[in-house]
């Protein structure tokens, strides 16, 4: 459960959005502090502790991605999720590679924003994963399944898991949020700002249908273990903790 009195800072130049979401945190529990330009939202934090921030990128006067860059440069560990109209991938690439933790559009459900907020103030909080010595600082350990994040490689059981590039970084981008949901749209979003599979075209299509593919394939390959990928309807999907 969520520590009570968690403070959020809402960045937000839409008056009545602003109102409501505030409104809405409130009722959750939640502690809230507002600003509505990057320069306000800059001197709150300075004077003030929050917890987390909900930051939308469309502001007067200074794009809220400089808010980002800012926080990262002195707050590193604050969690930020990116609340906006801007819905390309491009825009989602580029805020998820500034350091944001989550990135939601507008309009947003209410339900799902609360849910992207608690599991992006869990991850702040305590390691999404468990990083062992014994595999190496640069490996990640769930159950019996291991990473290497240097030589992009698993192991299950032990054995070595054949896997194409996509796969991996499905793989990857699941293992590091285990226990929480990954969206499509956060998997086609890494998948178009990396290099395609080798044998493949540039231009292959990345979409729902590819990634429904490699789902059903990476599910295949995990079947000797208790891992298990959930498809959380209407969101994405999830790897269970064993």
């Amino acid at each position: 459960m969520l520590k009570p009195m968690a403070t959020i800072l809402i960045v937000e130049d839409d008056a009545l959005l602003l109102d409501a979401l505030s409104g809405q945190l409130a009722q959750l529990g939640y502690g809230v502090a507002t600003a509505g330009s990057v320069a306000d939202a800059t001197a709150l934090l300075q004077s003030q502790a929050v917890d987390g921030i909900i930051l939308d990128l469309g502001l007067p006067g200074a794009d809220g991605m400089e808010l980002l860059h800012w926080t990262r440069a002195h707050i590193a560990g604050l969690p930020v999720l990116i609340l906006t109209a801007r819905d390309g991938v491009d825009d989602r690439v580029r805020g998820l590679n500034a350091g944001a933790d989550d990135y939601l559009t507008k309009p947003f459900n209410m339900q799902e924003l609360q849910a992207r907020l608690q599991a992006m103030l869990r991850r702040a909080r305590q390691p999404a994963f468990t990083q062992t010595s014994s595999a190496g600082p640069s490996s990640t350990t769930i159950g019996p399944l291991v990473l290497d994040h240097v030589a992009h490689a698993a192991a299950l059981n032990g054995e070595p898991l054949e896997l194409t590039l996509r796969e991996w970084e499905l793989l990857e981008l699941l293992a590091h949020r285990c226990g929480e949901v990954v969206t499509r749209d956060d998997v086609l979003a890494a998948w178009r700002a990396s290099p395609p599979e080798p044998g493949q075209p540039a231009a292959a299509p990345l979409n729902s249908n590819a990634l429904e593919v490699y789902v059903h394939r990476l599910r295949k390959k995990l079947d000797a273990s208790p891992l298990n990928i959930r498809n959380i309807r209407g969101l994405g999907y999830m790897l269970n903790r064993p």
